[in-house]
């Protein structure tokens, strides 16, 4: 997404706003992830480099105040940069000839400010590290809005612990369930996505031109000893301190070594994104089919010119969950980009695969940032229909409880005609399902009468035992272990016991 006027000026057409890609299509995503957030990134390490030489005397005094100057995005045409990069295969060269020429320019004291800009650097040092402060960028916008979802789904978990609904699996009711529960674990997924997200590191890139930090040895090699940094206040100048204070510089993490032919940093960090949005469509998935007409035990948040279609003007699309479950369909063959990549870093810099790393990286972060944002209002404004949902649960009528009921009834039946109590009472279900649909909740209730004696259960038990309610098994404890188990994703206030239910 490029940030630059003039691409979408003077060739109209170039500029990519995200026609195509409506789910990340937004002012926000864009600054985050966009052309012009990945050269303000470039040029931040190009900067906090300059910072850390004149720290440790390797660059002239007031040096890295011209290179701070010379570095505001808002001096560079990215499209120009872009077509350019192609002489070099990659942006750092081109944007670099750019910045010197504004350094030498701003350097008005002639103190020779140009020592400072890339010195002892190579072009995979700044874009790596660039990457990972565009992503710690991006990632702490993307924790703001999962923890604004978690906060949701935690509040919608506590005011429907008793909402009956009906549990569903391959396509078929299974057994009762509460609304409560499917809310948990939807929190369940995010959370834990979350905090995989959460923890991880984004180091920071630095070994020059092969990754041995030779041109770093000759910068350092005569190096004053003198102050550099607070916790090593005598320690000299040396690459490793260097590449210390670059982290400290960027806020990034330090790295123990180069890991320019090592990509976990990148594929772990692929491989976080599309987990959180596999649990984002989860969510996704789940209010898409409850959101159906013929479901409808949950809605969307209704806004103004949101889920129209352009010909049948009564249709209301659940464009939210539409746009999440596109993101995450995308993120398996972004994140499998990385590890292709990874696993063909031949040499000590690759023949083009660090190259497709690139997009599929920024498009990962860019997906997770907007599917997020979206996530986060379909859960802060789901609307749910508890007597939906109760229609639905009886629609399957007592049936749904054959599980329960073979529980507590099959021991106490006596052997007859050589079936034991379990096969009797799957006997009952089977002739059930001969029955017409409308007639089996009372062919199972006569047919289970006929077969229970009245003086093993009477006919109050057995109804007590065909009661949805009565058979959630620790429904109620499994949502309250879950939000326990995230406090740094569920608010305090939040009563995972169901309290504060509305």
């Amino acid at each position: 997404m490029s940030q630059s006027a003039g691409a979408g000026g003077a060739f109209p057409g170039t500029f990519d706003a995200g026609l195509l890609s409506p789910v990340s299509a937004s002012p926000v995503v864009a600054a985050l992830t966009g052309d012009g957030a990945v050269l303000a990134a470039i040029l931040a390490v190009e900067s906090g480099w300059a910072a850390v030489l004149e720290k440790a005397g390797l660059a002239p005094a007031g040096s890295a105040a011209v290179v701070s100057t010379a570095a505001e995005p808002g001096r560079y045409d990215a499209a120009d940069i872009a077509r350019r990069a192609q002489g070099g295969g990659n942006p750092v060269i081109p944007l670099l000839a750019d910045l010197r020429k504004n350094v030498a320019a701003l350097d008005h004291a002639g103190i020779g400010a140009a020592k400072a800009v890339h010195t002892s650097l190579t072009s995979q040092d700044v874009l790596d590290t660039a990457l990972m402060l565009l992503a710690r960028n991006t990632v702490e916008a993307v924790l703001g809005d999962l923890k604004g979802t978690t906060a949701a789904l935690a509040a919608l978990a506590g005011q429907h612990a008793d909402t009956l609904c009906v549990g569903r699996s391959l396509t078929q009711h299974s057994l009762p369930y509460t609304f409560g529960l499917r809310a948990a674990q939807w929190f369940h997924g995010v959370a834990a996505a979350g905090r995989q997200l959460a923890g991880l590191q984004f180091p920071v890139q630095l070994g020059g031109a092969a990754g041995t930090l030779a041109a770093a040895t000759v910068l350092t090699a005569d190096a004053p000893a003198g102050p550099f940094n607070p916790a090593t206040p005598f320690n000299p100048a040396t690459p490793f301190s260097l590449a210390d204070g670059l982290a400290a510089q960027l806020g990034l993490a330090p790295a123990p070594g180069p890991w320019h032919t090592n990509r976990l940093p990148v594929t772990a960090l692929g491989h976080a994104l599309a987990s959180v949005l596999d649990a984002l469509s989860k969510i996704a998935a789940d209010v898409l089919f409850l959101s159906r007409p013929e479901v409808a035990e949950a809605a969307e948040p209704r806004a103004a010119g949101r889920g129209v279609s352009s010909a049948m003007p009564q249709k209301q699309n659940p464009v939210l969950s539409v746009l999440v479950r596109s993101a995450a369909l995308q993120a398996p063959g972004l994140a499998a980009q990385l590890h292709l990549a990874a696993a063909n870093f031949n040499d000590e810099r690759p023949d083009g695969a660090w190259h497709t790393e690139w997009p599929a990286l920024r498009q990962l972060l860019a997906l997770t940032l907007g599917a997020a944002g979206h996530a986060r209002e379909l859960a802060e404004g789901l609307r749910v229909f508890p007597d939906a949902m109760r229609r639905n649960l009886d629609l399957a009528g007592p049936l749904l409880l054959a599980e329960g009921v073979s529980a507590a009834v099959a021991p106490l039946l006596p052997e007859r005609d050589g079936l034991n109590g379990r096969q009797q009472l799957q006997a009952v279900v089977d002739r059930t399902l001969e029955a017409p649909p409308a007639e089996q909740p009372a062919t199972y209730r006569r047919l289970l009468r006929d077969a229970v004696p009245a003086d093993t259960f009477t006919d109050l038990r057995l109804a007590e035992l065909l009661d949805p309610a009565s058979y959630l098994g620790q429904s109620p404890e499994i949502a309250r272990r879950i939000l326990a188990a995230y406090p740094d994703f569920a608010p305090s206030s939040t009563d995972p016991n169901g309290a504060n239910r509305g």
